[in-house]
């Protein structure tokens, strides 16, 4: 069966018909022809097919080949167009453009008076250019002569009769079917030979009248209701009864019924006549008559057949819009009837029109273009919109006139959509780049406008970096109204920003136009605010009181007795609170008595301690050829039980008698501002952060250590008010190994227990060679022969801060 139907289906495309489907059969009573409906295969154009068929009506041959002859010859705007004409052996093929019997419109009484008066006129028209210009008559003017087309003007078909009077055409009329019913009443006393002494348009008129009849009543059922046009307009009744005059001479032609109908205040004087009238001279109307003539189409827009709006009048307003110079006024009224188009039919007859409108240079197209985009973009493709339209739209954003810029920068809104990821977050972004720095500062706002209402439609890799380098910019901007277009778009699009740069770089931007000179961009900036400090206390709210991790034990166990360093021990409410105060209040630390000492001497407690001062200043500076800076070196971190006269014992060396000399100028030095002794002291702590600072008070402060003892830890640089902890932690444990440097020949400690000597130099040297000489050596002292329990090394670790 498969087999068979494809061979069926290959004769019939290889025969006469082959390059048309055949579909449906059309109703056409009335007629020799059938009417089917049927496609073009090139192109799937719609057309309908009338058939005659030669086997079954012989006798009406002559009159199918005359509607043959006459549709292939006769070229009218009224006249059904003829696309092909077939014959074979059995059937002559007539195929024309889609058609459909008007009989089917006025048998529903679907059509209103102004639509019929609009077709008749059109009839009209065509029947006096066949009376005069062609000499001729139709001969058989009825409803079933009449077809209306897609766009639903009204064709005159039926051109079996049409013929000169000479012709023997006339002589078949009586072959027609259902002609007794329409002819008019010379010819039903006197046969068709009564024509040839009547005038030429006298037959035409009559049958007119029948079509205005039917036209308005629907049917007719016989001549005798042709007096009774009760339906008929009542400005038209006295031009009706004029047509179906009994006297073919006194009898009004079509062509002077329609001069009365035309006139000013006539019965065909209509809106809708005169803008189909004016839509075939669009291209030649002066701009004035142009303006009158658009003006009329909006008033009467809704009164014209959809179809005809759309197939005839928009083809010609495309027209004019494209090469007749139309401009953006005939623009809108192509939109207005666009707006009613399915997407078929907007993909069939726009689409290609407005791609090629924006690809053209005329400026005020282009405006046109762009104002009425929101118009037409549902209608566009994503494709057709990504690569047809904004291609050439993008010129828009770099031409010279400021108009075109700033309704480029507007339309970005409407087609944002449409538009893919790849061409939003490159080619566009680079683009409104261009007019954020425009020179006209509408368009600079505008430009913010539109980030802050596409910034939903950016890439989340891009968005946060360009909308808050373009939108600090533009509060930046001298323009008033770019200010203020920033900071509600900032206010808008809060929620696209990460909590840190609402914080770090936007608060900050927002905080300068607290203080603008205008009180609406003050306004709105503490609006702002506002709203992102609460965003940003929100947040705050819900993060951690800190991000450092807890101490932990020697053993991994976190530690949950020992306070963390720079975490108050007291009262924190209080500004006044100590930082630290865990290591200094063991009263177990407090151990020993204080013993000022001067020159290696103890002193009595009620000696002023200044006064040792006083001797250490008046020491003169050692020469730089006799000692050598020596490597600092700290002792443990541990109490000695070594008295005055052990320490001395440590200094028993014929060089050691001038080691105090090195601090003679120190209160000098240190009068004079302290810089050469805060090198010594760095270089004498050398283990510890080299970023520390000595200040001259703690110098002088611990200015006791050099006449003996070890150094202790308690001098430790000034790090702004808060102790170095991990430095602290780094000298115990380097005191704790027992040094493996030995000092240089003649400051190792001596086992014998002697006072120092001390012996005065006989000169002091220069300002240079002092200067020379500021390295100061580190003394090394013995260790205490008593041995310190390591439990109770452990517990005096605090020492160090006393």
């Amino acid at each position: 069966m498969d087999f068979l139907k494809s061979a069926v289906a290959s004769a019939i495309s290889k025969g006469p018909l082959g390059a048309y489907i055949i579909g449906d059969k059309v109703d056409s009573s009335g007629s020799i022809w059938s009417l089917n409906n049927a496609v073009k295969r090139d192109g799937n154009v719609k057309c309908s097919l009338f058939t005659f068929e030669l086997n079954t009506n012989r006798s009406r041959t002559p009159l199918a080949r005359n509607a043959v002859r006459k549709a292939r010859t006769l070229h009218h705007p009224g006249v059904v167009k003829v696309l092909d004409t077939i014959e074979t052996d059995a059937h002559i093929y007539i195929v024309t453009e889609c058609l459909t019997p008007l009989g089917w419109s006025t048998r529903r009484k679907s059509l209103g008076t102004e639509t019929i008066k609009w077709g008749l006129w059109s009839v009209a028209k065509t029947i006096r250019f066949i009376n005069d210009e062609a000499a001729s008559v139709h001969g058989c003017i009825k409803t079933a002569a009449i077809f209306t087309t897609e766009s639903g003007e009204w064709k005159l078909g039926g051109f079996e009769l049409l013929s000169s009077l000479k012709d023997e055409e006339a002589s078949l009329a009586g072959l027609v079917p259902d002609i007794n019913r329409t002819i008019p009443p010379e010819v039903g006393k006197g046969g068709w030979d009564a024509l040839k002494h009547a005038p030429l348009p006298a037959a035409d008129a009559y049958g007119f009248a029948v079509l205005i009849y039917e036209s308005f009543h629907g049917t007719l059922a016989t001549q005798d209701q042709l007096s009774r046009p009760s339906d008929v307009p009542a400005g038209m009744q006295q031009a009706y009864k004029r047509l179906i005059n009994a006297n073919p001479k006194m009898r009004l032609s079509v062509g002077h019924f329609l001069e009365q109908g035309r006139r000013d205040g006539g019965f065909l004087h209509t809106p809708l006549i005169s803008l189909t009238e004016g839509i075939e001279r669009l291209g030649l109307m002066s701009e004035p008559e142009r303006d009158t003539f658009l003006s009329q189409l909006d008033e009467a827009g809704e009164a014209f057949p959809q179809d005809f709006t759309t197939r005839k009048i928009l083809p010609e307003l495309l027209k004019s819009v494209e090469y007749g110079g139309g401009g953006a006024r005939v623009f809108e009224a192509v939109l207005k009837i666009g707006a009613k188009l399915s997407d078929d039919e907007y993909d069939a007859l726009l689409t290609p029109v407005l791609v090629r409108l924006f690809a053209s240079a005329d400026r005020a197209i282009r405006v046109c273009l762009l104002e009425s985009l929101h118009l037409m973009i549902d209608h566009l493709s994503s494709k057709i919109v990504n690569d047809k339209v904004f291609p050439n739209m993008v010129t828009g954003f770099t031409d010279i006139a400021p108009i075109v810029r700033e309704q480029t920068v507007k339309a970005v809104l409407t087609v944002i959509s449409k538009l893919s990821d790849r061409i939003v977050n490159g080619e566009l972004l680079k683009y409104l780049a261009k007019t954020a720095n425009d020179a006209e500062p509408g368009i600079r706002t505008n430009t913010t406008i539109c980030l802050g209402k596409i910034a939903k439609y950016l890439g989340k890799n891009t968005r946060s970096k360009v909308l808050i380098a373009a939108f600090t910019r533009s509060l930046r901007d001298p323009f008033v109204h770019a200010r203020n277009a920033a900071l509600m778009a900032l206010a808008a699009t809060s929620d696209t920003f990460t909590e840190d740069d609402c914080a770090t770089k936007i608060l900050p931007a927002i905080c300068a136009t607290l203080l603008d000179k205008e009180k609406i961009v003050r306004d709105q900036g503490n609006k702002a605010l506002d709203q992102y400090v609460q965003r940003v206390r929100k947040h705050a709210q819900s993060m951690p009181d800190t991000a450092l991790p807890p101490p932990s034990t020697a053993n991994g166990l976190t530690a949950t007795t020992t306070p963390r360093m720079g975490t108050p021990a007291t009262d924190t409410s209080s500004w006044t609170g100590w930082a630290i105060s865990s290591f200094t209040n063991k009263p177990s630390n407090a151990k020993g008595q204080i013993e000022p000492r001067a020159n290696g001497a103890a002193t009595s407690s009620k000696q002023p301690l200044q006064k040792q001062y006083t001797v250490a200043h008046t020491q003169p500076t050692v020469p730089n050829t006799e000692f050598s800076p020596l490597t600092p070196h700290h002792p443990p971190l541990t109490r000695s039980t070594t008295d005055t006269t052990k320490l001395a014992a440590s200094f028993d060396d014929p060089h050691v008698t001038e080691v105090d000399d090195l601090w003679g100028d120190f209160g000098e030095e240190n009068a004079n501002g302290g810089e050469d002794a805060a090198d010594a002291w760095l270089a004498m702590a050398d283990d510890w952060d080299d970023h520390n600072e000595a200040t001259p008070d703690r110098l002088s402060s611990t200015m006791s250590v050099r006449a003996g003892g070890p150094l202790s830890p308690s001098c430790t640089p000034d790090d702004n008010g808060e102790p170095d902890f991990a430095a602290w932690l780094q000298t115990k444990q380097n005191a704790s190994k027992p040094s493996a440097k030995a000092l240089p020949k003649g400051l190792a400690p001596s086992k014998t227990k002697t006072a120092i000597a001390v012996s005065h130099p006989p000169t002091r040297t220069s300002s240079s060679n002092a200067v020379a000489t500021r390295q100061m050596p580190t003394v090394k002292s013995t260790h205490s022969t008593s041995k310190v329990e390591k439990g109770e090394e452990d517990e005096d670790w605090g020492e160090a801060w006393e």
